[in-house]
């Protein structure tokens, strides 16, 4: 019973805590209801049996087990006299049992955090935490930034809504857009950690992939707009290759070296859809059919820009086949409406692969003499990868080991340290 209970917290606990944030109005009271409520399913299914929908059973129960704890903070007095926070708790007291509302719950809980009465880095930190049960060290992974300044980033988010009084609930549609790209980039950040753990024993972490399309999903359902739809095509042209990524052993195995047989090609024919569906609206865009083309107009987003990129990589037979001068053009392109030092650091890696690794390398070394890359571990692999095929082992041994230092994530550990066997092999 207690696998079963435990099953039942890793598939269901987000979906539960939002909508008891829903019922209770607190994100602490609804955690502290959460918890209690799986409490009471370990003492009382061994006896009763597993219910037939254990998530309406938790959410029940955690309910009336704050409303009790209220009542018992107010010494037992009746429920209409107990106060504001009662009459949140019982209000739409039925809506748990509606499937529809319920799924809706962590969609309203994603636009609650994302509110703009609290700061960008606290918006995401805090979404992360509570609708995807991401812990602060993984968010802290995500932001480059200490586990100990996250926590305190998401306390400070919970009590900033608590004190405004943010609502929780879906924007109105004239509020929808100005809150979009908040609500993007939460999800897109989910979706990386899923689709490349940062730390730990599995290259993926298909709970949290799976979760961010899932939520990408609701989000162009109620939002069908361009960069909506371009961020679901790109979740999804990535996870068309989840199975192709790993060995049966769980080691890494690189884009040109995938097995393509193995992509999902239900996934990768979807995707394609939706970026034709995003690139659409644009009449200057009218005159091509190729994603990659149409999204070098300056005015797309950055979220469709990389679909077009994914769908230029899964429309290719072989990696042979791959249309590099299409896919630096897309990079150009990102680069005008979305600059960073990591788009920069893939361009320079598509350059390579278009013009050889000594163009590649010129790119990479300039980046990392500016710094803001010095630390970043996939900087510094790429150097190493580009020396290796450039003959210059010193050096490539040098960037390899460097990046192995920064990688916490066991696979690819594993893959650093079998290339520079090969490097000590190859002297």
């Amino acid at each position: 019973m207690h696998e079963t209970v435990n099953a039942v917290y890793e598939s269901d606990s987000r979906r539960v805590l939002a909508t008891l944030i829903r019922l209770l109005g607190d994100f602490d009271s609804a955690e502290e209801a959460m918890h209690d409520a799986f409490r009471a399913a370990l003492e009382q299914w061994p006896r009763e049996g597993v219910p037939a929908n254990p998530r309406a059973w938790l959410v029940s129960a955690g309910r009336f087990k704050a409303i009790d704890g209220m009542r018992r903070r107010k010494r037992f007095e009746a429920l209409d006299d107990v106060g504001e926070a009662a009459d949140i708790a019982v209000d739409d007291h039925e809506a748990w049992a509606d499937p529809e509302s319920v799924e809706d719950d962590r969609l309203r809980l994603v636009f609650t955090c994302c509110h703009p009465a609290l700061a960008p880095d606290a918006q995401v930190a805090l979404t992360l935490r509570e609708v995807c049960g991401l812990t602060t060290e993984e968010i802290a992974q995500a932001f480059l930034t200490p586990a100990p300044t996250l926590a305190q980033r998401i306390v400070r988010a919970k009590a900033k809504i608590k004190d405004a009084k943010i609502p929780y609930q879906v924007p109105t549609p004239a509020e929808l857009p100005e809150r979009l790209e908040a609500v993007l980039r939460v999800i897109y950040l989910v979706f990386n950690e899923g689709y490349s753990a940062s730390s730990g024993a599995a290259v993926t972490r298909h709970d949290l992939s799976a979760e961010a399309i899932r939520l990408g999903r609701l989000l162009v359902e109620l939002l069908p707009e361009p960069e909506a739809q371009g961020l679901l095509a790109l979740m999804l042209l990535h996870e068309s290759r989840r199975s192709a990524r790993m060995s049966p052993q769980g080691d890494v195995i690189l884009l040109d070296e995938q097995d393509r047989s193995l992509w999902d090609r239900k996934q990768i024919a979807e995707g394609v859809r939706l970026v034709e569906q995003a690139l659409s609206p644009r009449p200057a865009a009218a005159a091509t059919r190729s994603p990659g083309r149409q999204a070098r107009s300056p005015a797309l987003g950055p979220y469709t820009i990389q679909a077009a990129i994914a769908a230029v990589h899964a429309e290719a037979p072989a990696a042979a086949d791959t249309d590099w001068n299409e896919i630096v053009g897309l990079y150009d392109a990102l680069m005008a409406v979305n600059p960073s030092p990591v788009i920069a650091l893939n361009r320079a890696v598509a350059v390579a692969m278009r013009d050889g690794p000594a163009a590649g390398l010129a790119l990479v070394d300039e980046l990392l003499a500016a710094g803001e890359l010095k630390e970043y571990r996939l900087a510094h692999a790429a150097r190493a990868e580009l020396c290796r095929r450039l003959g210059r082992t010193d050096e490539a041994r040098r960037s390899y080991e460097r990046a192995l230092k920064m990688t916490r994530q066991e696979p690819e550990r594993r893959l650093i340290e079998k290339r520079l066997a090969e490097l000590t092999r190859s002297v």
